[in-house]
Formats: structure tokens, sequence, C-alpha cells
């Protein structure tokens, strides 16, 4: 899957989309026929899919977090699955905060390691298995929606409002990762995240195809400590922009910026850069979880970039709080009902 989007991509449709799009035919036919005639395996357990339309951010890790905590609240014991992309293992991995780095697993299953088992594997059926056999009673997968490897109890696609399906072409010619109406069709329901308005389109049409739609927002988890303090933010995650926002609306001045590729590992003239721009000029750095963690354990100046640096923390809010809950509960539902009809057999 790519990783680092073009930029043309989250712009109207232009010659290099156009001169893409026989590529994106084929691609699309391809993805889409697998979404709709692969044999998909099961497990004894339920599993929640958070996934999205497009590659890139949408918010699907805070959203699976979200999800794992309004489990917990019910009695359950809640895993995550991740292929840990952006590490570098090869084998079902039980994720380790005390011993795995980012370039073993990858960034985003340490964060969901903090809020339980997670387990990291290329292989999702047999990464599902391992969980169960850690004693996980409910399974979220943070992505993997389009593989066409799993059953899917509830599958939750997340869309960011402000980004949309970018010019609405598939891979190669644009983000979009599958044809949308085969997406649409095995979606459960949609989360919309924030208040912009260029998902809107595709909200509509997937609510005229009798789709649950959610709605929430990524609040920044602030104590006013930043507020009218120059800062350089600094940002290796798939919508550098996001997290710039982010930023100000914690009343801090944006002064700098620097901007990486998603899963960035950065290297010893990246963070001596950022380090002493930062001290020469008088600025606070700031940046998001995902990106302190590459730098755990890291080598060189990667501990003083860690000591020098702010996170800060944002989460997935519902508009509405039952809403986890209800997700939780039809995936349940599904689940038992998946069940019932494998005994009859």
């Amino acid at each position: 899957m790519v990783s680092e989007a073009p930029p043309f991509w989250w712009t109207k449709a232009d010659w290099r989309a156009r001169g893409l799009w026989p590529f994106s035919w084929i691609y699309g036919r391809l993805s889409g026929w697998r979404m709709d005639h692969a044999r998909r395996a099961s497990v004894p357990v339920p599993i929640i899919c958070v996934g999205n339309f497009t590659v890139g951010g949408a918010g699907k890790t805070p959203t699976a977090i979200a999800l794992a905590r309004a489990a917990r609240q019910r009695g359950l014991k809640p895993g995550f699955l991740s292929r840990g992309y952006g590490g570098s293992l090869d084998v079902t991995t039980v994720v380790d905060l005390a011993h795995h780095r980012a370039r073993d697993v990858g960034d985003e299953p340490l964060l969901l390691a903090r809020e339980g088992l997670a387990v990291v594997c290329r292989r999702r059926v047999e990464g599902a298995r391992r969980l169960v056999a850690e004693g996980a009673d409910l399974i979220i997968m943070d992505d993997g929606f389009q593989s066409a490897r799993l059953t899917f109890d509830f599958s939750l696609l997340v869309i960011d409002s402000r980004r949309g399906i970018g010019n609405g072409f598939l891979i190669p010619a644009g983000p979009v990762r599958a044809p949308l109406g085969h997406q649409i069709r095995h979606a459960s329901a949609l989360l919309k995240i924030g208040n912009g308005e260029r998902a809107d389109a595709l909200i509509r049409r997937a609510a005229r195809a009798g789709k649950q739609i959610y709605e929430a927002n990524v609040t920044p988890l602030d104590d006013g400590g930043l507020r009218e303090m120059p800062v350089l933010a600094w940002a290796g995650i798939a919508d550098p922009e996001k997290f710039f926002r982010t930023v100000r609306e914690t009343g801090a001045v944006l002064a700098e910026s620097r901007s990486f590729p998603d899963h960035h590992h950065f290297s010893e003239d990246e963070i001596a850069d950022l380090l002493d721009h930062a001290a020469a000029k008088g600025y606070q750095l700031v940046t998001t979880a995902k990106d302190m963690v590459r730098l755990e354990r890291g080598f060189g100046r990667a501990a003083e970039l860690m000591e020098k640096s702010r996170v800060i923390d944002v989460e997935v809010r519902f508009d509405d709080p039952g809403s986890p809950r209800k997700i939780i509960d039809a995936a349940l539902t599904a689940a038992r009902a998946r069940r019932l009809r494998k005994d009859k057999k």
C-alpha cells in the first residue's frame, strides 16, 4: 500500500489523474472483485474493522482506541490487530512496550499497545487467531477493510470531513482504495470526523444505501500550557496539516512547522536540525504521540528530542457518547448470528 500520497491526489483532478485513469480502472476491477469474491476466514470472537476509503490518515487509530475503551467499560477484553506498517518483523508478534521499537512493530501498534493487548501480523487471519489464543474476546482491527481476508462483524469506515476522498480517483490516479460502491456495500457504518464539507456527498450516498452514519471530532487533550507560546511543530503523519490545525486550537503560536512522510524514521541530521533550530529561535517543540514513539530507544540525539518535545495528545469524541457502545453491541449481535448460522450447517 502507498504510504506517501502524492499531493495531486488531494486536489481537483488534473491531467496527472486523468493520465493514470486506465491503471486505476484495472486496479479498481481487481480490488472490487477481491472484496466481493474472496473467501473470508472467521474466528470465534467478534471482529470490528476500523478502516477508511482512502490511503492516508482519517483518524482510524484514535477511533479504534475509543472503541476499545468502551469495550472495557462493557466488561470485555479487546485486542487490537494491526499489520504493523513501518515495522520490520515478519512473524506474528504480541507487542511488548518494554522491548519493541517502532522499527520492529510499527508506530501505531505501539500506541494501541498502551491501551491493551495488541498483535502485529502481516497475515491478518493468523493475527486474529493469536489474539483469541491470548484471551481477547473482541478484536478491533486498525485498517485492513479492503484486504478481504477475515469475516467482519462490524465495519466502520472513517472519513475525514476536510479531506474527503481527495480527487475521487482510485489508486494510482487518486487515493481511493477500491470502488466506492463496493466499499459502501461491505461497510456497516460510516464515521464522519470533523465539521468540514468534503465528505458530505459520500455521506449522503452511504445514507441512501441504508448505512448508519456516526459523527465525531478529534479533540486535543490540552491543559492550556501552550497558550500564546511560539512553537515549532513537527510531524511525520499522513496529514500533517491536521496536526498543525490542532496545534493552533491549543492557543499556541505556530511559528514554524516541519512535515515528514508518514511512518518516517528520523535521521540524525533531521533530529539535529529540529533541536538546533528550535533552540536558536527559542521555540517549544511540539509533535504527535505517533511521532514520539518512533524516537523511543533511538540513538544519538533522539532522547534529547524526546525530552524537549511536547506531545499534543488527541482523542476521538463521538457526538453521541453512546455510539461506541452501540457499535460494540451491533458487532456482538452479528457475531452471535454468525455462530448460529455456522452451528446449523
